[in-house]
């Protein structure tokens, strides 16, 4: 009888959740702008514009998967309810019932999480890049590990990961990649990972198995769309041709296929060379610059290139923003709240911060 009890409650609390999840996401606004979309996919010049079609359907999209994630929710909840008063003292019954609203717990936490993701560029896919510091060949090898973690967290939540540009070190590792993320809300969960990284381990590259501290730094940005607000002067533009490296074809070898553009007002520079063609090397390459001048100006602070970096300064001891600690002991530290398994800025994925610690603990 106290665990029926316990059951109604846990449900009673879910509902109120859920009815906050519902007045943050607007659902009567979202079904205003989903038919709204709807009447653009029917109009019969949809298609001559390709881009503008694919940024509506998929906005479409992602409305839809926004309403019948909370809905699905709302109708098994009730289910649920439903099914505990049938329950009696069926110990079965109520095992089972018990299981499943531990599932919808965790799938309305899962909602919550994305629905507190409301910034301006959240829903966006990302570009990440990651730079060896401090360390040498050991940084590299880090670099290249957390590469790897990020690949295989972004296939767990089945996001899209293509690689736009790599330079590998000379003994092992990379010394700098950047990779782009394709899903909903890539952005607004891989933006609180911007900072230093910091490993400490017994190095595999040192004979004498002495202790070692290796530093990569992790940029993360917005993809913006080519019609976005940031507008860029050709004349505050250099652009740069080489040959890419790294395997290809005869003619990614024999062209100057790759690109590399500084904005000149601010510094930056990006450069992609995954395309054949040098085209759409660019094309992704002002992306890429849209997206950091984006950042410059949310943040406020276009008076100095280095601010794009945000937090980041110099990738070393001092500056990071979590430590992986693997000698003489196994720890994911967060030096921003000073505490394990940190809940970051608040909207931290706690899935990535679960698959780090699992990840990094069993590749040792």
């Amino acid at each position: 009888m106290i665990q029926i009890e316990e059951l109604k409650l846990n449900i009673k609390e879910l509902q109120s959740k859920l009815d906050g999840i519902g007045e943050s996401l607007n659902i009567p606004k979202l079904n205003e702008e989903l038919a709204a979309l709807t009447e653009q996919q029917h109009a019969p010049d949809f298609w001559e514009d390709v881009k503008n079609a694919q940024q509506v359907s998929q906005r479409a999209k992602n409305i839809e998967d926004k309403i019948s994630s909370y809905s699905k929710l709302r109708k098994r909840l009730a289910d649920v309810s439903d099914l505990l008063d049938l329950c009696g003292d069926d110990e079965t019954m109520l095992a089972e019932t018990a299981d499943e609203l531990a599932q919808i717990s965790s799938d309305v936490n899962e909602l919550h999480v994305a629905t507190l993701l409301s910034g301006k560029f959240d829903a966006n896919n990302a570009i990440l890049t990651l730079h060896a510091g401090a360390g040498g060949t050991e940084a590299q090898d880090w670099v290249s590990m957390l590469y790897r973690m990020y690949t295989r967290y972004c296939e767990r939540r089945g996001y899209k990961l293509t690689e736009l540009d790599r330079l590998d070190g000379e003994e092992a590792g990379i010394k700098s990649v950047t990779f782009k993320v394709d899903g909903l809300n890539a952005y607004g969960y891989l933006k609180a990972e911007k900072g230093v990284h910091r490993l400490v381990r017994i190095s595999p590259f040192d004979a004498n198995k002495r202790r070692h501290t290796s530093f990569a730094s992790l940029e993360v940005m917005p993809e913006l769309a080519t019609d976005s607000e940031i507008v860029i002067d050709d004349k505050d533009l250099k652009i740069d041709t080489y040959r890419s490296s790294g395997a290809g074809g005869q003619h990614v070898n024999k062209t100057e296929s790759a690109i590399r553009i500084t904005h000149l007002p601010t510094g930056i520079v990006v450069s992609c060379q995954n395309e054949r063609s040098q085209i759409q090397n660019r094309e992704q390459a002002m992306n890429m610059l849209r997206g950091k001048l984006a950042e410059l100006k949310e943040r406020e602070q276009m008076e100095e290139a280095a601010s794009i970096k945000g937090e980041i300064k110099k990738i070393e001891w001092g500056s990071q923003i979590r430590s992986y600690v693997f000698c003489p002991y196994t720890l994911v530290k967060d030096h921003r709240t000073g505490f394990e398994n940190p809940n970051v800025e608040g909207v931290m994925d706690g899935d990535l911060q679960a698959f780090i610690e699992d990840y990094l603990t069993k590749a040792f």
